[in-house]
């Protein structure tokens, strides 16, 4: 079986018309590293359809590493997340229009989660290639969180295999659109997600 690295990216949303998650993920869809293929996958911005599409493609691809992307607006640096959370808030979602809904992202599951990536040495690859770059303690309660904690959970029988999840900033187009805010063009978010992807590559 072909081994696969699984990285997803999301959706545009709240308007917007891309959404620098997938338009990076996109990229590298059939592109080989250490012998692995990376099959990217677009999710919905809306908490349960993305966790039961990232833990169908788990179980499918039975990948050998899992990277999720997302968009973190108003960061200035690709962000490595070190810790997912078993909680969702889903009050920007659709499915939860008009109301406050915070529940558990898996029901009976661990309270968390530890990144299974080799965060210090995605940081230091990054930083080498003048890539700013930075270790987060919170990937939020929503969406992102929700997608890193099924993938982490679903993979918890199987420990050695990679996963994490990485923020990214806003475009310079989306910044226009938000006094002051932090932006980076796709394409230095795209070489710092090559760059990880060597460095996750060397560990499978």
């Amino acid at each position: 079986m072909e081994r696969r690295i699984l990285l997803t990216g999301f959706a545009p949303f709240g308007g917007a018309r891309v959404n620098p998650s997938w338009e990076v993920a996109r990229r590298f869809d059939g592109r080989e590293f250490g012998g692995a293929t990376v099959a990217a996958i677009r999710l919905p911005v809306v908490c349960r359809r993305a966790s039961r599409i990232v833990a169908e493609a788990i179980t499918a691809l039975r990948p050998a590493a899992v990277i999720g992307l997302g968009q973190a607006g108003g960061r200035p640096a690709l962000s490595i997340e070190k810790v997912a959370i078993n909680l969702a808030d889903e009050r920007a979602a659709r499915e939860n229009a008009g109301g406050v809904r915070v529940r558990p992202v898996t029901a009976g599951a661990p309270d968390a989660y530890f990144a299974r990536l080799p965060i210090d040495a995605i940081a230091l690859a990054l930083r080498r290639h003048g890539i700013p770059a930075e270790q987060s303690l919170s990937a939020g309660i929503y969406v992102c969180n929700t997608v890193m904690y099924t993938a982490l959970h679903t993979l918890r029988r199987r420990p050695r295999v990679p996963c994490g999840f990485i923020h990214l900033p806003y475009t310079a187009a989306q910044a226009a659109s938000h006094r002051a805010a932090a932006s980076m063009t796709v394409e230095l978010m795209a070489a710092g997600v090559e760059t990880a992807l060597g460095v996750i590559a060397r560990k499978i």
